[in-house]
């Protein structure tokens, strides 16, 4: 017969086995998630180099070409939408409001033409959308955007 002592030390040991094996797999599933995280960051990068560059070489009429993989060269054109692509380039001097896709112009030439201040539920009607919380709320999404990417100023929160 086996004291209650040896097995409580046998039990221990099978304990102890079980956690310094999950202590490898932590160890090993922190490194694959290391590299996975520093190969996402490197895509991301890349994708946002290449549609800066796109934005920087294209313009209003302007097709650039763009390789795909290892597969035949395409056009891109106006209009046509690049997946990954910023779609509201940063503002830069010399930019015109003709880069930026069509709703985001219109909101541009809005806010422009009031001359003052506005509220995202002023503009959506001014832009031809009903005044309802969804296109009122994308709305205040794209004039975000646009803030954030120097094509706007907001003067205080919502305006």
């Amino acid at each position: 017969m086996v004291s209650l002592i040896e097995e409580l030390e046998a039990r221990e040991a099978v304990a102890r086995a079980r956690v310094e094996e999950l202590k490898a797999d932590i160890a090993e599933l922190t490194s694959r998630l290391m590299g996975e995280r520093e190969a996402w960051s490197r895509l991301r990068i890349a994708r946002e180099t290449v549609a800066e560059v796109l934005t920087d070489l294209g313009g209003p009429g302007t097709r650039v070409p763009v390789t795909v993989g290892s597969g035949p060269q395409g056009v891109v054109g106006p209009g046509t939408r690049v997946v990954g692509a910023i779609m509201v380039p940063h503002w830069r001097e010399g930019l015109s409001v003709e880069v930026l896709p069509d709703v985001y112009r219109d909101i541009v030439e809005v806010v422009t033409d009031a001359g003052k201040p506005m509220q995202a539920k002023q503009i959506v009607p001014r832009i031809g959308l009903p005044a309802v919380t969804a296109k009122i709320e994308g709305t205040r999404g794209k004039l975000k955007r646009l803030v954030e990417r120097g094509w706007l100023t907001e003067a205080e929160p919502g305006q």
